[in-house]
Order: structure tokens, then sequence, then C-alpha cells
């Protein structure tokens, strides 16, 4: 951002972003500015051009199965859950989280259970991010839907998806997994894992603007619209259409958005996940070290080789709140302090009183950034 700030708050935003990404937002503003499906005229048709383009990188991306049209853009990750949650969960469906969630699953399940008598199972965990697959086992039997938090926002750990599909799907479950700080960290193919049902935001991993994100639908899955009104065809119609995208998609799509989610997604493959995901780790290898070394500081998340760029902290005698400020103020280290919206996982690690700092590192971090980190780290907790 600035020659004094070193960003490392990659896990709420990419506020960095490949020079690629604002070009492409600026050069649809300037150069196309219309709406994807809205219109037969050129500018209407260059930007369904950009929205199928987008599509086609993202199945590439995850790997998806036939039509990309399956996957209906959303306005994050949790525009994406809600969809997916409220449109598959009938009244009296039992549906199967993990204490690993964030809000933007946990509440709408929450509220699901007070709305349609939706029975909620919650699956344990522990401080190391793993579960207890009898557990899964037990709990998702006669359930309709097992969602999966493929990457922890607190932690940075993963959970086993493939493993979890194959007893999901053994009970006759469906799998919904939260992407949300996996997608662009970690490499997700949904036909391996088998996934049924993918959600994720652009403006994480995927280097895109705020504003985008997705859900993705295997076929033969039903999926009630969240939002009902226009979708640019059909328009006779009282109902929504069965076929998709135009069933999720209701209203105007976030046509510069998309243009950038794009760029994101381009930036990435020609880079590949696997080589973004292998210096990331690096980088958060010499953080973790770095932070562990110092005395009065406790390492909450565990080391988490294969999972995302996070490692979250508590300092002695000190708030979280406290902790960030100064790091800000006083050394340009800008960090994410709390309850990262993940209240259950801070109850298992202990610090859902008192929160905690995150320093989430992504594509733009480098060994300079981690050294301050750390530098800046010990002279606030040792002054």
């Amino acid at each position: 951002m600035t020659a004094e700030s070193v960003y490392l708050d990659y896990a709420a935003t990419a506020a960095i972003r490949p020079s690629e990404v604002v070009d492409a937002v600026t050069g649809y503003l300037t150069g196309i500015g219309a709406t994807p499906g809205r219109g037969g005229h050129r500018r209407a048709i260059e930007a369904g051009r950009v929205a199928l383009r987008c599509r086609g990188a993202l199945a590439r991306l995850f790997n998806l199965p036939g039509d990309p049209g399956r996957l209906a853009f959303a306005a994050n990750a949790t525009h994406a859950l809600n969809t997916a949650l409220r449109g598959v969960l009938r009244r009296g469906d039992a549906v199967v989280v993990t204490v690993y969630d964030h809000n933007a699953v946990l509440r709408p399940a929450t509220l699901l259970s007070r709305e349609r008598d939706v029975e909620v199972r919650v699956l344990g965990g522990a401080p190391d991010g793993s579960i207890d697959l009898d557990e899964v086992a037990r709990k998702v039997e006669g359930a309709r839907l097992l969602v999966v938090n493929a990457a922890s926002n607190v932690l940075g750990t993963t959970l086993p998806v493939a493993e979890l599909s194959r007893v999901a799907h053994a009970a006759g479950a469906l799998v919904l997994v939260d992407a949300a700080q996996a997608a662009g960290h970690l490499p997700i193919d949904v036909q391996a894992q088998g996934i049924d049902l993918l959600a994720f935001t652009g403006h994480k991993g995927l280097l895109g603007p705020q504003g985008t994100g997705g859900l993705w639908v295997r076929e033969g899955v039903e999926v009630e619209p969240l939002i009902v009104g226009g979708t640019g065809g059909d328009s006779s119609a009282r109902s929504m259409p069965e076929s998709f995208p135009d069933r999720l998609e209701a209203g105007t799509l976030n046509g510069p958005g998309i243009a950038g989610l794009l760029a994101g997604v381009s930036w990435i493959a020609e880079r590949t996940v696997e080589e973004i995901h292998a210096r990331e780790a690096e980088l958060k290898a010499r953080l973790y070290e770095g932070l562990a070394s110092i005395r009065g500081v406790r390492v909450v998340s565990p080391p988490a080789p294969d999972g995302v760029p996070i490692v979250t902290i508590t300092a002695r005698g000190m708030t979280a709140a406290t902790l960030a400020r100064r790091l800000d103020r006083e050394h340009g280290i800008l960090t994410r302090a709390g309850l990262h919206c993940a209240p259950e996982v801070h109850r298992l690690i202990g610090t859902d009183r008192t929160g905690a700092v995150r320093f989430s590192l992504g594509w733009a971090t480098t060994d300079e950034d981690v050294r301050r980190a750390v530098e800046a780290v010990e002279a606030v907790v040792t002054s």
C-alpha cells in the first residue's frame, strides 16, 4: 500500500491486487459499461462475453464438470452460502455443520432451525483443526446436507473434503463446501473431492474486487432461488427460470467486478495455485517460527503447512485489539483482531473472551514483510 505499511490481512480482503485486476475493472467501466444479459446491442453482448469467460476460467480452476452455467455469480461467499442453505434445506431436514464454520454458515443454519424446524447438528473439533470421522458418520446419518469449511479463517487448517464427501454420500447427504478461504490458495477439484455445491468469494484468494463470488451447483441438485426478479430472459413468466445460471441470478450482475474477477483468476492460472501455495507456505513457516520465538506470544493456530497462510496469536498482558492497534500505529503492520466471525473456533482455542490477532499472507507478501512483522510484534510485546 505504502512503503511504510505491511498489509497482512488477506484473509479478510486482498486489498493489494495485481495491476491486471485494476486495469480490467477500469477497462470494463470505460469500454463496456453495460450489463451481461441486458440487451442485444454490442456493449451488452461484450459484457456477456466477459461473464462467460469468467465462468469458464472458474470452471477450469475448480475442475467443474459439464456446463459452466451451473456456476451462478453472487455478491460474496455469504450470499452464495445463504442461497445454498436456504435453497436446499426444506422443513424438517437436518444439516450438519462444524465448529470451524464461519457465521455465514452458522447464522443462516440457526435461522432455518427457527423458520423451518431444520435440525442443526454440530460436529466438534480440536485446537489442531482435526475432525472425528466417526462422529461425522454418526451425525450425517439421515441428514440432507453436510457443510464443510475447506479452510479455517482462524486456524488456517483444512478439513479432508474428499473423505468427508465419501462419508456424507454414503449416508445420502449432499456436500456444500465453503471455499471462501481456500479458493486461490489451495487446489480445489470438485470432481475429485466429491463436492455437490461450492460457495466462494472473489475478493480474497481469487484477487478480485469486493462484491464478487459465486455458487456452483452439481447437475441434478435442486436449489430454490434466494431472491427472485429479472433475469434478462423469460420475462413473461411469473416464476424464476428452471435453467442455470438464470435461476439464481436475479437482478443486475456486477459486470465490472466480474471483469476484475476474471483478471484475478487468469493471473492465478498463469502461475498455478500450486506455485502460489508453495511460496505462501514458505513465508507462513517463517512467520510462524518468528512469532513463536517471542517471549509472551502464544501462537494459537497450528503450523498447518498444507493449510492456508494464516498465523493467529495472542500476547500476554495485552488485548488483541491493543496489539493490533499498536502494530498498525507504531509499525505499519496491518492485521485483524477479534473473533473473525468464527466464535466457535475461538471457544476451541480459548480466545472467545479476548479475541486474537490474525496475520494472513497473500500473493504480494515478501520476506521483508515477514521480518518486519516479527520485529514489530517483539517490539510491542516487550516494550
